[in-house]
């Protein structure tokens, strides 16, 4: 069986780098409901790593429960969309670490993933989980 999930990820700082946390949405794409949230501190680090972090976190917990997945990704960073469908280089070493193990990660999953740019308004349950985080974090 393939699962299907559409998940909303939100990554972000408070400073850049500072406390950071990460807000992860995942539903089941064939009844759009919530089957699991992610709302953590990560460390200090800047809101780009925030970003990706919340992606990765999606990521491995799709691949603890699934090798084959179909994803839809809602990111409310259009610089961290573009660069995961390829459309702007990934300059930073730092951020380009991070991009190779997703893109590792997205081709094990051996199913179509997309990324796609939303508003912050669309993006609410995974912001609010990240500033929940945040709020502990500090």
């Amino acid at each position: 069986m393939i699962n299907k999930y559409k998940i909303f990820t939100d990554g972000g700082s408070r400073g850049n780098p500072g406390p950071a946390a990460i807000g992860v949405v995942i539903l089941d794409l064939s009844d759009n409901k919530k089957v699991h949230e992610i709302s953590k501190c990560i460390g200090v680090a800047t809101n780009n790593i925030a970003e990706y972090s919340a992606v990765e976190a999606a990521i491995d917990w799709v691949i603890e429960r699934s090798d084959r997945a179909i994803i839809e990704f809602y990111l409310d960073s259009e610089l961290v969309q573009r660069q995961l469908i390829g459309q702007y280089k990934v300059k930073d070493p730092s951020l380009r670490q991070i991009f190779l193990r997703i893109r590792e990660k997205v081709i094990a999953l051996n199913g179509p993933i997309t990324f796609t740019h939303v508003k912050r308004e669309f993006n609410a349950d995974a912001d609010a989980l990240l500033n929940k985080a945040l709020d502990e974090c500090e």
